[in-house]
């Protein structure tokens, strides 16, 4: 999934250097349980939400506010593909299965939600059956049913013309997924037959092939109950029923949002939801350097989840007081320069070579916030994702690139120089300073690309997820960041890497790589029930797409969350790519 890059003021690159020499201190220093986090309370130590819950406590009460330097794709549980989303949408919207709160790797326990137990495999894994809790409902009052869950799946995959930013694996995996046209256009009223509802407490999946890691699928946001009288397509994020508890109080698109418990919420019905505060408070297009501000003063938690910007960064590694107070870890993640293979002279696999040799990855490292923000990487597979195999098919001296062996690559690819552009986040100036270092080391070699900012909100809906659009705009490199839609090889590589996931908008395989091995091996990896053997696929996988070189792997993604005083229940989880597990946060100010 996508996940929200670090956020950084390009003036503070001078600060950048400064950092990759003390970058190692957040992990080598010692306990600094003797700290005081600034509140008068002695801090639980730095990295202490990877091992532990910090403040654990059941006191209710109180309001608690997320701050955001831009807006999410969408609040809709069915239309968003954001890991801070899929984070917070558990608050108002019950997936059949989730993630247990957990620090770290245990939080990538999968347990029910909705649903009373897993599901249960029959036909090889071709077919799942899951049972609905008893006493489940709505906001209003209103019984949650199976078929809700039905319509739920149907409109979040199979209107890709209203509902686009999801994932499509429902689509692509249930028999009759590439026929059924999708509930705005399905007259009938019965559905999808793939998908049956015995009663309404019984869901059937029926798939076109196995799929043994289907328990985790049905996690996403896209299996929480919509009804179906209460949908208005692309407008139900204005007033969307909740199942969780919390409701909505208020929406301003754009502006802020406001949570509130929802009083037909039963803690009989949910053992995982504590409904702790009284409010929860979404602000929206918030200054990043605010919202450091607010969150190192315990003001707020940043939504995005990925960090301080470099400037806070700079003070905070410096300070044996601050470090006490960050929670320092990798997060599932890998931040990448996509190449499009369809868009020539990229459609050649040398010249993507040349763009593999060229590229100075310290430079880029250094960009996006030093040592701290992440190791360079050489593989697709980040090392914490099962199936990761160290390698490197195009090692540079130091890391730094090779201008001889890219212009090789280049002449190779009956080219002495290319003209090009390539697209980053206009909100996001990490990910622009390294757009921009990138482009400094491609134009060593003869390549010449200019940037090209859209705005986060739209990068995938209206430029670099639709095809058509970077054909027209020449836009042959894209700047990518990506984290497993849950911790296997296959959720980390299927939306990027199969041919199945390139769509005409909304499209995460940014490089439009369409190539049958790839494509034939992630269909053996998850219809085998032998772990072993997927995740040796997965490794043969990730080589064959460097061997087809369709990105440019930059950083393992690192996340360095400045821990906010006041808060409660604050846990840094690897199901969410490192942020704070936000089901049970509360505060401790009334």
């Amino acid at each position: 999934m996508e996940g929200k890059q670090t956020i950084m003021r390009r003036s503070a690159l001078a600060a950048i250097a400064a950092i990759g020499s003390v970058s190692l201190m957040l992990s080598a220093c010692s306990k600094a349980d003797d700290n005081d986090n600034g509140d008068g309370k002695k801090s639980a130590g730095a990295n202490a939400a990877t091992k532990g819950v910090v403040n654990a406590s059941t006191a209710k009460g109180g309001t608690v506010t997320y701050e955001y330097s831009d807006v999410p794709d969408s609040f809709d549980p069915g239309n968003t593909y954001y890991a801070y989303m899929y984070n917070l949408s558990r608050l108002y919207a019950r997936p059949l299965m989730t993630f247990k709160p957990g620090p770290g790797e245990a939080g990538n326990e999968l347990v029910p939600d909705l649903a009373a137990a897993p599901g249960e495999p029959s036909d090889g894994g071709k077919t799942w059956t899951y049972k609905l809790r008893e006493g489940l409902k709505y906001e209003d009052g209103t019984p949650i049913t199976s078929k809700d869950v039905k319509y739920a799946v149907e409109r979040s995959n199979f209107a890709r013309d209203v509902l686009s930013l999801g994932p499509s694996y429902f689509q692509q995996f249930l028999e009759g997924g590439d026929k059924y046209k999708g509930p705005y256009k399905d007259k009938s009223d019965k559905g999808i037959a793939s998908i049956q509802t015995p009663d309404d407490t019984t869901i059937v999946f029926k798939l076109n092939r196995a799929f043994q890691e289907f328990d985790y699928l049905v996690a996403t946001p896209q299996t929480a109950p919509v009804p179906k009288a209460k949908d208005t397509g692309v407008d139900y994020v204005k007033n969307i029923v909740s199942s969780g508890s919390y409701k909505f109080e208020s929406y301003q698109e754009g502006k802020q949002v406001v949570l509130v418990r929802n009083e037909n919420w039963d803690a009989k019905t949910d053992p995982l939801r504590k409904q702790y505060p009284d409010k929860i408070v979404v602000k929206l297009k918030v200054n990043a350097e605010t919202i450091d501000q607010d969150v190192m003063a315990g003001k707020a938690i940043d939504l995005g989840g990925t960090g301080v910007q470099a400037a806070t960064q700079a003070k905070v590694v410096n300070s044996a007081d601050q470090k006490a107070n960050t929670d320092n870890t990798y997060g599932g993640r890998l931040v990448y320069l996509a190449i499009n293979t369809k868009l020539a002279p990229f459609d050649k696999v040398e010249c993507r070579k040349a763009v593999q040799y060229a590229v100075d990855k310290v430079s880029v490292q250094t960009a996006l916030g030093g040592p701290i923000r992440g190791d360079v990487a050489s593989t697709v597979l980040p090392p914490d994702i099962p199936g990761y195999q160290k390698n490197d098919l195009y090692a540079t001296p130091g890391n730094k690139g090779d201008v001889a062996k890219a212009k090789e690559q280049l002449k190779a690819c009956g080219k002495t120089s290319i003209s090009t552009n390539i697209s980053a986040r206009s909100d996001r100036p990490a990910e622009i300073d390294a757009a921009t270092a990138i482009i400094d080391s491609l134009k060593k070699v003869g390549i010449n690309a200019t940037l090209k900012q859209f705005p986060s909100g739209k990068y995938f809906t209206d430029a670099a997820g639709v095809p058509q659009f970077n054909k027209k705009q020449n836009i042959g490199l894209h700047m990518m960041q990506w984290g497993a839609d849950w911790p296997s090889g296959y959720g980390f590589l299927q939306q990027i890497l199969h041919s199945d996931a390139i769509g005409e908008s909304g499209n995460t395989n940014l490089s439009q790589l369409d190539n049958a091995d790839v494509d034939s091996m992630l269909e053996k990896a998850i219809a085998s029930e032998d772990e072993s053997e997927r995740n040796s696929l997965y490794a043969q996988i990730d080589k064959k797409a460097m061997e087809e070189a369709a990105l440019v792997p930059l950083t393992y993604f690192k996340v360095l969350l400045y821990r906010p005083a006041g808060f409660t229940n604050l846990v840094s989880t690897a199901a969410f790519s490192g942020q704070y597990d936000y089901l049970n946060i509360g505060t401790a100010k009334k």
